[in-house]
């Protein structure tokens, strides 16, 4: 997907014969992509790190509702915020204001990836001759 966001200029979709979707890979990710992607790096103490972390993900929670945490390794996270109506400056926003309380050292607030809009499609595909051996 990366050769295809890179070099294309109009991406098709299809899925099970029928055209789901036709732009610029800017315009389908903006269309069909569902919020955005967060990595954040939290400072956490040696003898206090479940609570650190458990702080940040709590306000995480409760601030941008519905947000899915994809992952967690020694002190990173790793966030969907599948909120539609979010715009980029509430998400930096809150992110600035919360960064001393929480410790936050670093994040990234990104799109959704078009291949992450590609598999949201794909997961509509059905396979005709799965079932026949």
């Amino acid at each position: 997907m990366e050769e295809c966001e890179a070099l294309c200029t109009r991406l098709a979709v299809m899925v099970n014969g029928q055209f789901k979707c036709l732009g610029s890979p800017q315009h389908l990710k903006s269309k069909f992509g569902s919020g955005y992607t967060l990595l954040a790096k939290v400072h956490i103490e040696a003898e206090l790190e479940d609570s650190d972390l458990q702080l940040f993900k709590d306000f995480i929670d409760s601030t941008f509702p519905g947000s899915q945490l994809k992952d967690e390794h020694q002190g990173m996270v790793h966030y969907h915020l599948t909120d539609k109506t979010l715009s980029w400056a509430q998400v930096f926003g809150t992110l600035e204001a919360a960064k001393e309380k929480y410790q936050i050292e670093d994040y990234c607030v990104s799109q959704i990836s078009l291949e992450q809009v590609f598999l949201s499609f794909a997961q509509f595909q059905h396979c005709i001759e799965c079932g026949k051996k």
